[in-house]
């Protein structure tokens, strides 16, 4: 029987209710990530351009939004921010069984759900990041990343299959009502979380000024620009590669809801395996490197996805590029996130986070729209071989930079 060590972080309460917070979101989020692709794709027969406008109004308002939200949010508790966003979720994913059930289900309906989708990730979803460091010391960011990795691998095991289930029973729209108690369930979890938090001090200065300080912190350092140069074109590549995933699947592989679904297991078991091996890699080899090798894992799962033939070896492609992005895509965050909050004074990991966050996602409203416009005008795997040159480019560019390489531990905050 498996028992936790005396100094594990899971014995300490309030990371254990956040830690199982962060297991029903992801759990949730694992049937939206198909019922809604799916809603698009099979009912409402949506194209490859469609299929990448959808993703590129869910990341607007990063571009729109994501700097003064972290102003507002250096001035703000961090944990009700948090909590609001769960339950702002809940009601965007519900209304699309409502919309469907009174027959006003259209692409436009959907745009506005992955708008509402977008916002509240700008504001919510830096505001987990941060609480994460409310929570946990940041010698142990690492670890604790990795434990949140491991959360929502297990969700990735579960939940793809879960879901498969589910939009096979009552259909794509009906199964996000589960998306939403899940949601609902995990807001409650986060509301009795203790924190401790040290926030920005009102000293008179204008918004603007304070908005001006964390981009000028972040563009002093010289490793957070090269963090957010490396990661934002990755997110060029992957969102390219996303707008098309389903549609692959779906129509060039012939798969149905329930095949999906339990190709996306792979997903899981890609993220179960580097959560549990992250935070030993990246002790071993540094977080820096750690991050390249994440640009390359999934840079493999592209190209094969791209290069297999249509059939049974497709398939397997098809579910070896899920496990290889689940394996990349989570050995390359924890470090990311890690390594940007050690640098950062707490009062300004609000307007840091945001700003990076900002940074990386410039890119992948195009990328989405890129991917798109490929799938349609050459073809579907088109899309995925792009993602998978660019992801190898990059893996070779990081490795020649000397704070992505030299970031062989965690550092101090800056002054």
């Amino acid at each position: 029987m498996y028992r936790l060590r005396p100094d594990d972080l899971l014995r300490d309460p309030s990371y254990r209710r956040l830690w199982l917070s962060v297991l029903c979101g992801s759990l949730g989020g694992q049937i939206t990530l198909l019922a809604l692709p799916l809603s698009a794709a099979v009912l409402l027969n949506a194209s490859p351009t469609q299929m990448g406008w959808l993703t590129s109004l869910e990341l607007l308002p990063f571009t729109l939004f994501s700097l003064p939200s972290g102003v507002w949010l250096d001035r703000v508790r961090k944990l009700p921010v948090y909590v609001a966003g769960e339950l702002l979720l809940a009601l965007a994913v519900g209304s699309v069984p409502l919309a469907w059930l009174m027959g006003w289900l259209s692409m436009s309906w959907l745009y506005g759900v992955a708008f509402v989708v977008g916002l509240v990730n700008v504001s919510a979803g830096t505001a987990a990041q941060i609480v994460l460091t409310q929570v946990v010391p940041r010698e142990r960011l690492v670890e604790a990343h990795a434990k949140n990795a491991l959360a929502s691998s297990g969700a990735e095991v579960v939940g793809p299959g879960l879901a498969g289930l589910l939009i096979r029973a009552v259909g794509a729209p009906l199964a996000l009502l589960a998306d939403a108690l899940l949601l609902s369930f995990s807001a409650g979890l986060l509301k009795g979380l203790r924190v401790t938090e040290i926030r920005q001090r009102d000293v008179g200065r204008s918004f603007s000024a304070e908005l001006l300080e964390g981009l000028r912190f972040v563009r002093s350092q010289r490793l957070l620009v090269s963090l957010a140069a490396c990661v934002a074109t990755w997110q060029l590549c992957y969102q390219s590669a996303l707008v098309v995933q389903i549609l692959h699947a779906t129509r060039t592989l012939g798969l149905d809801e329930q095949q999906v679904g339990l190709c996306y297991v792979a997903l899981g078991v890609g993220t179960v395996g580097a959560s549990l091996r992250g935070d030993r890699l990246s002790r071993r080899i540094g977080p820096g490197p750690s991050l390249v090798a994440g640009f390359a894992i999934t840079a493999m799962g592209w190209g094969a996805a791209a290069l297999a033939p249509i059939g049974p070896w497709g398939v397997a492609a098809f579910a070896w590029m899920l496990m290889c992005f689940g394996a990349g895509a989570v050995i390359l965050f924890i470090n990311f996130i890690s390594l940007r909050q050690a640098a950062t004074p707490e009062p300004l990991l609000g307007r840091m986070t945001s700003t990076m966050r900002w940074l990386i996602l410039l890119p992948a409203g195009p990328g989405a729209l890129i991917g798109g416009w490929l799938g349609e005008q050459v073809d579907l795997r088109a899309s995925l071989a792009f993602a998978a040159v660019g992801s190898a480019l990059l893996a070779l560019v990081a490795w020649r930079l000397p704070a992505i390489r030299g970031a062989r531990q965690l550092p101090g905050p800056a002054q």
